[in-house]
C-alpha cells in the first residue's frame, strides 16, 4: 500500500476490513485489542485520517509514532486521543512486525447525534493534543480506563435496544471525564519537566517582548508560542492553567499590562505610542485590555503617579 496518501478511514466497517477483523457489531462504535491486529509493514498504511474519533491505550509499543514531522518512542500504558480528521502515521522498518497490548476505542461522531456529549465533547481539550504530549497512566489508572473501555465492549455485544446509546454514552463520559482527571494528575506530577515548560514559556513571552518587534510583528499568538515550545496550543494552556490557575492568554496579557505601566509610569510616551510598541493595531483595543486588567483606563494610571 502506498506511503505517499493517508489512507482514508470512513467508517468503522472500513478499518474493521482493513485491520482484517470481524464486521463490527455496532457501526457507530467499537472497542479492540491490539494483540488482535499484529501488523506488518507494508500490509497496511503508514499514517491514516479517521471519521472518528479514537481513544487508544497501549502498553508495550516498539513502533515509533510519527505526529506531523516529529517521532515518538513509547514504553509505558499510555492513553491517546484523536478527532475526527487528524493524520497519525507509524514508522517501522521494512518488513519488521510490531506489536502492542491494550484498548482501542472507535466511535462515529453521529453515535453521539442529539446527546449533550456531541457539544460537550468538544471541552475536553487532549483530542487535540500532539502524540508527544500522551497521558501516562499508572497501574491503577490503566486499570480503570480499561475497564471503561470493556464495560462498552459488553454493552454493544449484548442485544441492542433504546438502552445501549445512553449507557454507552454514559460510559463514554465517565472515561472522558477520568482522562481530564489523570491529565491533572500529569501536569502537576511530572513537576521537573512541567516546570522546565513554563520557564522556557516565560523566556519566550520576554524575549518577545524585549526584542522591540511587536510594533512590527503585533502580539504574538497563543498557536506561536506553542509552536516554540513544541507543544500543541491546549496542552500549554491545560498546562499553565494547572501550575499557575491561568491560561495562556491570560499570561499573554499579565505580561501586556506590566510593560504598559512600566511604560506609563516611566516615560512620557502617549497612550496611543504605548499601544504600537506593544504590539495593538489599535490603541482603543489596548485601553479596553488595560482597565479590563487594572480597573484604570491608561491615563487615569498615569495620573495615578503625579
Amino acid at each position: 500500500m502506498t506511503n505517499a496518501q493517508p489512507y482514508h478511514f470512513r467508517s468503522i466497517t472500513d478499518f474493521h476490513r482493513l485491520r482484517k477483523q470481524p464486521g463490527p457489531a455496532h457501526p457507530l462504535v467499537s472497542v479492540l485489542k491490539f494483540e488482535d491486529m499484529r501488523e506488518f509493514s507494508g500490509e497496511h498504511p503508514r499514517s491514516w485520517v479517521l471519521d472518528f474519533y479514537a481513544i487508544a491505550l497501549k502498553r508495550n509499543f516498539d513502533a515509533k509514532l510519527k505526529y506531523g514531522q516529529q517521532v515518538y518512542d513509547f514504553d509505558e500504558g499510555i492513553m491517546t486521543f484523536m478527532a475526527p480528521g487528524q493524520k497519525i502515521g507509524v514508522e517501522t522498518k521494512p518488513g519488521e512486525s510490531f506489536e502492542h497490548s491494550g484498548w482501542l476505542l472507535i466511535f462515529h461522531p453521529d453515535f453521539l447525534w442529539k446527546t449533550p456529549l456531541a457539544k460537550t465533547i468538544k471541552q475536553h481539550e487532549f483530542f487535540d493534543y500532539s502524540v508527544s504530549e500522551a497521558l501516562f497512566l499508572s497501574e491503577q489508572e490503566e486499570g480503570i480506563i480499561a475497564g471503561i473501555m470493556q464495560n462498552i465492549q459488553r454493552e454493544y455485544q449484548s442485544r441492542i435496544d433504546q438502552f445501549t446509546q445512553n449507557i454507552i454514552i454514559g460510559q463514554l463520559e465517565l472515561l472522558l471525564n477520568y482522562s481530564d482527571r489523570f491529565y491533572q494528575r500529569q501536569f502537576t506530577t511530572r513537576h521537573i519537566s512541567s516546570h522546565d515548560i513554563l520557564t522556557r514559556f516565560e523566556d519566550v513571552l520576554t524575549k518577545r517582548f524585549e526584542s522591540g518587534e511587536l510594533s512590527k510583528k503585533g502580539l504574538p499568538a497563543v498557536s506561536e508560542i506553542a509552536a516554540a515550545l513544541n507543544l500543541s496550543p491546549n496542552y500549554l494552556s491545560g498546562l499553565l492553567k494547572t501550575l499557575t490557575g491561568k491560561s495562556t492568554q491570560q499570561h499573554l496579557h499579565d505580561m501586556i499590562i506590566e510593560k504598559a505601566k512600566e511604560k506609563l509610569s516611566g516615560t512620557n510616551s502617549s497612550v496611543s505610542e504605548i499601544a504600537y510598541e506593544l504590539g495593538f493595531e489599535y490603541p482603543q483595543s489596548f485601553s479596553k485590555l488595560f482597565k479590563a486588567n487594572t480597573k484604570l483606563s491608561p491615563g487615569e494610571f498615569r495620573q495615578s503617579f503625579n
